[in-house]
């Protein structure tokens, strides 16, 4: 399993993002909302659930909900991968 990193996670939400939706992850975009980097909410559940397929990563639809940033969902991806090693 690769290892979950700020890159990885930028890589599958381009991979995630559907039409009409921006990609604009240059520079530090950990902490900016993701409605202020175009994604809607279907592009955030697309890639918990790849991160789901891909690593294991069991986020409740609540968190996914809740979930703001790139970096949050970093963070509570990363929880769970550690929780479940």
């Amino acid at each position: 399993m690769p290892e979950l990193t700020l890159g990885e996670l930028a890589r599958i939400l381009r991979e995630c993002a559907g039409e009409g939706e921006s990609a604009d992850l240059d520079g530090e975009f950990a902490d900016v909302l993701f409605a202020d980097l175009g994604y809607d909410s279907l592009a955030v559940l697309e890639t918990a659930a790849r991160l789901k397929r891909v690593y294991g990563v069991e986020l409740t639809d609540e968190e996914v909900s809740e979930v703001g940033t790139p970096g949050r969902l970093l963070e509570l991806a990363r929880r769970q991968i550690a929780a479940t090693s």
